[in-house]
């Protein structure tokens, strides 16, 4: 149901922003001219922010998108936490550390621990 209820999100925000029902951030005219720019100077060109910082933009068309990828990674977070307890009363240790490795990366992911890199 998680999933379905993300694939609806993901739908509905791209159909408001493609039919114009929310005005985008970064105008379609001003899109075409940045978009091969690299992803420092598109930032600086399109106001783009950086981790956390599309929430300020949420209400805009071309950032309304992310509630749906955001509501996808909670949907698998939640998922594996739902099941680690079930492979560790198993005794399924190899699994166990698998999603707890697996959470640990949709964690520091959100947390935007790999930011450094880029």
């Amino acid at each position: 149901w998680g999933t379905r209820a993300g694939l609806v999100v993901l739908i509905a925000s791209f159909l408001a922003y493609a039919l114009g029902l929310v005005a985008p951030h970064v105008p379609l005219d001003a899109l075409a001219r940045i978009w091969s720019l690299p992803v420092d100077q598109y930032r600086a060109a399109a106001g783009a922010p950086s981790g956390w910082g599309w929430l300020d933009l949420a209400s805009r068309g071309d950032y309304l998108n992310y509630f749906g990828i955001v509501f996808l990674g909670l949907v698998t977070a939640l998922c594996y936490l739902r099941i680690l307890p079930v492979l560790l009363a198993r005794g399924e240790r190899v699994y166990a550390l698998i999603v707890a490795v697996e959470i640990a990366v949709l964690a520091a992911a959100a947390a935007g621990a790999g930011g450094a890199l880029h």
